[in-house]
């Protein structure tokens, strides 16, 4: 059997939109950030809950892997955590 993967884009452009992700446990997740706009800080995406962080060049994918193993709320931000987004994983 194939297991399926959840994905979600993200487009970050003064904050992350959107800034709720809902994901299933259990199930493998990918979350794929897209900035479209220059401002500074948004640069990187990071979470220490969920183990990541990435640099986001402008209008460049970026696609990282999100454990789905506990049920929970979860938090991404900017590298300045100035902006945030979440993870809810029922």
């Amino acid at each position: 059997m194939v297991e399926k993967t959840q994905k979600v884009n993200i487009t970050v452009a003064g904050g992350y939109d959107p800034e709720v992700v809902k994901l299933e446990k259990g199930i493998p997740a990918e979350l794929t950030f897209t900035r479209t706009n220059a401002q500074g800080c948004l640069d990187v995406v990071h979470s220490k809950t969920m183990n990541f962080e990435k640099q986001l060049p402008l209008n460049v994918a970026q696609t990282v892997s999100v454990p789905t193993d506990k049920a929970g709320e979860f938090e991404f931000s900017c590298g300045m955590d100035m902006f945030s987004g979440r993870v809810v994983i029922k």
